[in-house]
């Protein structure tokens, strides 16, 4: 017995203490499937071989060498961080992240053959995919505007677009047998104050109805609808708030994408999940990290992310939530990045189902409010950390700080070579 399996044992001991199974955490953990963002390795850049420019908010900012420059160095960089990350996942793609172009072919014309290498790919590592639509850096976005552009040929563009990337996810659903998540995020807004906030929203929702008009099986599709805060550009309005996506998807029965970067420091996002539970039947959780904007840093261990795991165990809702991470940082490593990132969501996850919530639920019951809140804070004592260790020993993946040796030796051999 090495010294992670000496360390698990007196870690089950300790958890048995409060009345926690951790083989059956450890089974839970097993059957979580994470969708692993695909832009944080190619920048939000994608391969389209286009003059388009970067537009529309989704602003990295870094220069760490070795981003993907093509479809195949983006599949290599995630087969690297998907060795090092525990678990079966999924991978999700931006739309402009396509194999090949056709001659002719816009965005509003993608289908399934844009993307069938990424299938053939996914298959052969039992993997499974989403995607969603990319209504921005394109000659179409014209003043910051896509969905509701007062110009009709212009919404027709991006409406043909979101139809043809549903298309597709139900295509990768059927052909994978589970359901792909598409998700509709659009950045149309106003850098000031503008006249009519009203109109917009209305061309907003006549789109996203004529996006959403056509049915595809339930089984193979997942439709989700996503707010945003604010962005460079677009500080004093954005058309698909909170609030208009919150009622969107509340009356057309799709599913609320909810993004943790994506509100004020000061929201609680652990709180919003049972307020939105009572409503929805399902919601799409992009994983982020908001400093002080809309600014997508990589998920850290810190109180929203443990609270959102907490939310989400606790009340059984993981048959209902579709994780999926969200972040872009091109200051450090990019696989560094999804590794970090996807390794904390598990540990938060983890500590949720190693909780010892029974217990804390009795001592609230009782109103013994003093043993309830010292049984929170001795939780947080509990040797999670030799629990996460075995749990890699077990799916043979390096744990710990070491990893960053791995991912050095693949950056020195790959990355920096890109240019």
């Amino acid at each position: 017995m090495n010294v992670v399996e000496k360390a698990y044992e007196i870690a089950c001991e300790k958890y048995g203490e409060y009345g926690v199974d951790v083989s059956s955490a450890l089974a839970r953990l097993d059957s979580i499937s994470i969708s692993i963002h695909a832009w944080q390795g190619d920048d939000v850049v994608g391969f389209e071989k286009t003059d388009h420019n970067l537009t529309g908010g989704c602003q990295v900012t870094g220069n760490c060498p070795g981003r993907a420059r093509t479809a195949d160095e983006l599949r290599s960089d995630l087969e690297m961080a998907l060795k090092l990350i525990p678990g079966r996942h999924r991978v999700c793609l931006q739309a402009h992240q396509v194999d090949r172009m056709f001659k002719g072919v816009d965005r509003d014309g993608y289908d399934v053959q844009h993307f069938s290498e990424w299938i053939d790919w996914a298959e052969t590592r039992g993997l499974k995919m989403d995607i969603a639509p990319a209504f921005y850096s394109h000659r179409n976005l014209d003043n910051g505007m896509s969905l509701s552009h007062p110009d009709r040929e212009i919404r027709k563009f991006w409406i043909n677009h979101g139809k043809s990337i549903r298309r597709v996810a139900a295509k990768m659903g059927e052909r994978f047998g589970s359901p792909s998540v598409c998700n509709v995020w659009v950045p149309d807004g106003f850098k000031d104050a503008p006249a009519d906030r009203y109109s917009p929203r209305l061309r907003l929702q006549d789109s996203l109805d004529e996006i959403f008009s056509e049915t595809l099986p339930r089984e193979y599709l997942r439709d989700a609808i996503e707010s945003k805060l604010f962005g460079i550009g677009v500080e004093s309005y954005t058309v698909g708030s909170h609030d208009f996506c919150l009622g969107y998807a509340v009356k057309r029965k799709k599913l609320l994408c909810i993004d943790s970067g994506h509100f004020h420091p000061t929201e609680s996002i652990p709180d919003k999940l049972s307020a939105l539970m009572c409503h929805l039947d399902e919601i799409l959780l992009h994983v982020s990290r908001g400093v002080r904007w809309d600014s997508d840093h990589v998920a850290v261990l810190n109180d929203e992310l443990l609270g959102i795991a907490q939310e989400s165990v606790r009340y059984d809702y993981l048959n209902r939530v579709n994780f999926c991470m969200d972040y872009f940082d091109a200051s450090i490593n990019r696989i560094a990045a999804w590794v970090i990132g996807v390794g904390n969501l598990q540990k938060a996850l983890l500590n949720a189902f190693l909780e010892p919530h029974k217990k804390l639920c009795e001592l609230e019951g009782k109103w013994d409010l003093s043993g309830r809140l010292a049984l929170q804070e001795e939780a947080k004592m509990l040797p999670l950390g030799a629990v996460w260790e075995y749990y890699c020993l077990k799916n043979n993946v390096q744990s710990g700080f070491a990893v960053m040796d791995v991912i050095r030796k693949y950056e020195a051999d790959i990355l920096k070579k890109r240019g």
